[in-house]
């Protein structure tokens, strides 16, 4: 007998849309949204609730070494013997390390910059394409396809001129840190510090 119930076609019950007043609050939330909301809210409130009870539980006079072994630096817990984990020589050494590597991407950037800029100069500007409607030797095919072609060329330059402004920007920023590392590492060298003119 369930055979022949299920034999029967019956209509899709589909579940309503947001109606037509209310398009600007969004789509309408469905039942499985609800329930799978539901749960994130209650699995939400019970973390919290495990914590407030955790905190009410503990004991004033619990102690652990890493309560006067560590310290937080902007929200971060950091172990306070971190800091002198290496010696000023050590630490040296690797300001020249990252310094010889800031120095050879802002040389590999000027270089770029440089010759995109020869390359652009020499390409030329823009070509005009007003003039391809006077030869009158030329098809309409091949007209079309100078055209298609030129305007492959100005995309082509358009996107190597925003390429260039990129890596131009990224080699002044690369030169501010080679200089601010540079100026950090004369400040730590042994002798008597001069301060820095005005002018």
């Amino acid at each position: 007998m369930s055979s022949l119930r299920n034999a029967i076609p019956r209509r899709a019950h589909k579940e309503r849309a947001q109606p037509d007043s209310r398009k600007k609050f969004g789509l309408l939330e469905k039942h499985k949204d609800y329930v799978k909301r539901a749960r994130a809210y209650h699995q939400k409130e019970q973390t919290l609730q495990k914590l407030k009870e955790k905190a009410a539980f503990r004991n004033p006079d619990e102690f652990y070494f890493k309560m006067i072994n560590t310290k937080t630096i902007d929200g971060v817990h950091m172990p306070k013997g971190q800091a002198n984990k290496y010696t000023k020589e050590e630490l040296m050494l690797m300001k020249t390390q990252d310094m010889g590597y800031i120095l050879q991407k802002l040389q590999a950037e000027s270089k770029f910059v440089n010759g995109t800029i020869w390359v652009l100069v020499n390409t030329g500007t823009k070509p005009k394409f007003e003039q391809f409607g006077e030869a009158k030797v030329m098809t309409n095919e091949l007209l079309d396809y100078l055209i298609g072609l030129g305007k492959s060329l100005i995309r082509k330059i358009d996107a190597s001129y925003k390429e260039l402004e990129d890596r131009k920007n990224r080699a002044k920023e690369l030169g501010n840190i080679y200089t601010n590392m540079a100026s950090q590492k004369e400040l730590q060298k042994k002798g008597k510090k001069r301060k820095a003119s005005g002018r």
